[in-house]
Order: C-alpha cells, then structure tokens, then sequence
C-alpha cells in the first residue's frame, strides 16, 4: 500500500511537471512565432515613408491617406513603392496591375491574411474567398447578372425608385427654401433599397419621405468601417487581441456584426417563408442551390457591399465634380435634350436612350477615374514573384494596386491627369473605354466586376433623372478635394450638403 502511494506520488508530480513544462513551451513558442511575425514585418523601419506612416505625419500635409500615396507613388520612378511597416507593396503601374489580376492571377489570390482580416463580417462571400467557393459564387451570380432578363428587371426596380421615392423627396425638399439634405445619405439609401429588391426580393423602404432610420443600415456601415479599420493597422496582433479582450473597436464591430447576422437570418427566413423558386432576385436563385443558412448569410452581405455602398460613393464623388464643372452638367443636359426631347423633365430615359448618352458615360468614367468607389485592392503573393517593372515580391507579401492614384499618374493619363475631362473618353463623339488595367475602377482580369452594366445603368438613371429635374447646388466649398473616411468604399467624411431647386421647363 505505502509502495502504491509512493508511486502515485511521484506519478502526480511528473503529471504536473510535464503539465507546466509543455504550458511553459507553449508560451515561448507563442512568443518566439510572435516575434519571428513581427521581424518580418520590420515594425522599427525608420526610412521616411515608414516613419511618416508610423507618426502619421503625412496627415500635417494631405487630408487623405490615398491622396498621400498618390504624392509617393508619383514620385516613385516605377509607379511602385514598399511601406515595410504594413508588409505592403503598392503600385500604380498598369502591367504590374494586368500581371496581378491576370497573368499571375493564380499566385495573387485574396489570401488567407485578407480573408481573417474580413472574415467577420464578409464570412465566405465572394469578395473574401478564393478556389473553389469563389468559383463556385461567381459562376452562380455571372449566370444572373449576364442575362437580359436579370438587367431589366434591374433597370425597372431602378426606375421605380427614382419615380416613387427619389424624385418625390427631392420636389418635397425643394418646395422648402433653404432645407439642406445630405444627398450621399439619400444616395446610400436609394441603393440600398434597390440591392435589397434586386438581391433578396425586399424593400427595407429607407428612401420614404420620412427618411427613417434603419438599423441594418447603421450596423452595415459602422462594421465596414471597423472592418477596413483592421488593415490599417501596424500589426494584426493589435486588432486580435483587442478582439480577445471584446475591447474597443472590436467590441463596437462584434455587436455591429451581431445586429447584422440577426437581420440577414431574418431576411432568409421571410424570403423561405414566401418562397424562392418562382423569384427573380439574387438570393432565391443561391437558396435553390443550398439550405446553408451561415452561406446564405455571407452572400447577403458580399451583395449588399458591391451594391450599395459604391454606386453611393460614384454618385456622391461625380454631382462634387458637376458642383465644380457646370460646364460639364450643362452637356449632360443638352445631349439628353437631343435625344429625350424637351418637353418634359420627368420622363426616365430608357436603356436604349441611355445607350445613346456617349458624353453621360464619358463623364461617369471620368468622375470614377479620379474618385474611384474602392479606391485600392489587395491581394497577397503565395510565392515569390517578380512584377513587370522588376519588383522583387517576397512570399506572404501584400500585393496592392492603387486605383485612386492611378488616376493622378501622368505617366498613364498625361500632363492633365489632375483635370476632370470627360472628352478624353471620346472619338468622333463616341464613347472608348480604356484597359481595365489601365483604369481598374471594375477590377480586371479574372474578377472583373459582374455587375458593371447593372451599376453604370443606376447611376446614369440617377444622375440623369436629378440634372434633368432639379438643380443642385453643393454648400460645402469645392476648392479642396473631398475628405474621405476609413472604409472598404470612398465615403465623404460629413457627407455632401446641398440646396434643391426644381428645374422649370418650357414645353417645346
């Protein structure tokens, strides 16, 4: 009996021991792999770029942290530059572009880096995953998007929403002098009511004359923005264990997120309630193929995203231009009046009409090449890699074209690349669209952007529909560019204030 105790002893204490030997190694381990991160990473980097990122001292001289890369990259002999700090590699040079997202295309995925950073709120949607799902998603929603069909019934949700709830609203504040509305807030409402018919075959009612408050709408911004928050940091140790401790900015986006979720499960549920065999929208086509709620939830969000937050932000960025050139606005106008007509300025042009347009296209591409809706895209290299202009791209390294400052390149766009232009977009009065590597404002490649069409037609039907029925006049000064806050999409910091005033036509 002593013998048994004896050895049951001495058994507990090697137990305990070990347990603290291998606990102990955990650690150090721990330490050592957050250590070996952050070598890699070079967080001390004292070269001036680094330095000037770090300190944000870059913030005492640019408004925008685009606008100071843009300066960078201007600078830069190859269009390209290293911030060591963020592990970053940023370019402006469209081979390297056309090599990223088409020649290579296979060694410059999404990346699991980019897919942790999002993976809270975009979970597997199509935006933040690649192989087999992103195929699989694309394929799904390429079928949908490329028909004719699926474009007119976009086209007439569009056109509904401008003739019932748009231009309701703005004849309701121009009869009102001196009412100022926030017209990115009324642009961010009007599309996301028309993502949501379109997608999910549901009207959240967010453009109604009372503009009321819509909490999914809030909860959707604040997590994008705290989402794109991450990237921006030194360091992913900083937002994960900010997310362990639930402190912080993680503590607003896990209960942003968590409102998100709540009513995402409960537009899933109301549209099995209804059925989805016999509807059209996005979302009954994905559930015909799975009952994974968590899936249908993430294509929810992916949707939401593409489609609401940057046909806002084109918008918004294109009628601050149009503030700044009425010479433009005034062209707009006449081509419609040639070939509308006249006589009224309530009537929506059709999409043949809208074909027509080649000076409205010109002038929405000019507007996008300057405020680009995403202003810069990432990928990350699985192997190491060499870029067209002779960069060197390490393993694990973050791969960054930078659209917004690809519109400010002489190199690309000449000694007049700072103008806004809309003829440099013409031929013989044609409308000729550029390389899409050139001007990647819809991506390139093999993720070219599947709703292109749909979202050029609701922002020409938009913008068409208030210069030919209103005038609005900006109260911010136009003199400064925009300040743009931290997001996946380009959202004016304060939004964009104007004034109202129906437009009175003289019947022809």
């Amino acid at each position: 009996m002593a013998a048994f105790e004896y050895y049951s002893f001495w058994l507990q204490v090697l137990e305990k021991g070990f347990g603290f030997f291998f606990f102990g190694f955990t650690i150090l381990f721990s330490i050592f792999s957050i250590l070996v991160y952050i070598l890699r990473l070079k967080p001390w980097c004292n070269c001036d770029l680094c330095r000037s990122y770090s300190t944000s001292s870059w913030s005492l001289e640019f408004n925008n942290l685009c606008d100071w890369y843009s300066h960078l990259l201007q600078k830069s002999s190859t269009g390209t530059i290293h911030v060591h700090v963020l592990g970053n590699i940023i370019t402006t040079n469209p081979k390297n572009v056309e090599y990223i997202l088409k020649t290579r295309f296979e060694n410059f995925p999404k990346g699991k880096a980019f897919s942790v950073i999002l993976g809270d709120l975009l979970g597997r949607g199509i935006f933040n995953v690649d192989g087999d799902s992103w195929k699989f998603q694309r394929k799904m929603a390429s079928l949908e998007l490329g028909s004719v069909s699926m474009r007119f019934y976009a086209f007439e949700i569009v056109a509904n929403e401008i003739k019932t709830r748009l231009i309701p609203l703005l004849s309701s504040v121009s009869s009102k002098e001196g009412t100022i509305l926030d017209l990115q807030d009324v642009l961010r409402r009007f599309s996301f009511d028309t993502i949501c018919k379109f997608s999910f075959g549901l009207d959240p009612a967010c453009l109604d004359l009372s503009l009321p408050v819509s909490e999914f709408a809030n909860a959707f911004d604040l997590a994008t923005q705290l989402s794109a928050g991450r990237a921006m940091t030194p360091s992913p140790l900083i937002w994960k264990l900010k997310r362990f401790f639930n402190i912080g900015s993680e503590k607003k986006l896990k209960e942003a997120i968590k409102l998100v979720n709540s009513l995402a499960e409960e537009v899933i549920k109301q549209r099995r309630n209804k059925g989805f065999s016999s509807h059209h929208d996005l979302l009954s086509r994905f559930m015909a193929n799975t009952d994974d709620n968590k899936y249908l939830r993430d294509i929810i969000v992916s949707f939401l995203l593409a489609g609401r937050d940057t046909v806002a932000s084109a918008l918004t960025c294109f009628f601050w231009l149009l503030a700044k050139h009425p010479e433009v606005k005034e062209a707009i106008l006449d081509e419609s009046n040639q070939i509308i007509g006249t006589s009224s300025s309530e009537k929506l042009a059709s999409l043949e009409e809208m074909q027509k347009m080649h000076y409205l296209q010109a002038a929405m591409y000019e507007s996008m090449r300057l405020y680009p809706p995403v202003q810069f895209d990432s990928k990350y290299c699985q192997e190491d890699d060499v870029l067209p202009d002779g960069t060197f791209v390490k393993k694990g390294t973050r791969m960054t074209y930078h659209p917004y400052a690809m519109g400010r390149m002489q190199s690309i766009w000449g000694p007049d690349c700072h103008e806004f232009k809309p003829e440099r977009w013409l031929q013989d009065g044609r409308f000729k669209p550029e390389s899409p590597f050139k001007c990647p404002v819809f991506q390139g490649g093999l993720r070219v952007c599947l709703g292109k069409d749909i979202a050029l037609v609701e922002m020409k039907s938009i913008a068409l529909s208030l210069i030919r029925q209103f005038d609005v006049q900006v109260i911010v000064p136009t003199s400064h560019s925009p300040r743009f806050m931290p997001g996946l999409t380009a959202s004016v910091r304060g939004g964009l204030q104007v004034q109202i005033q129906e437009r009175r036509y003289k019947s022809s």
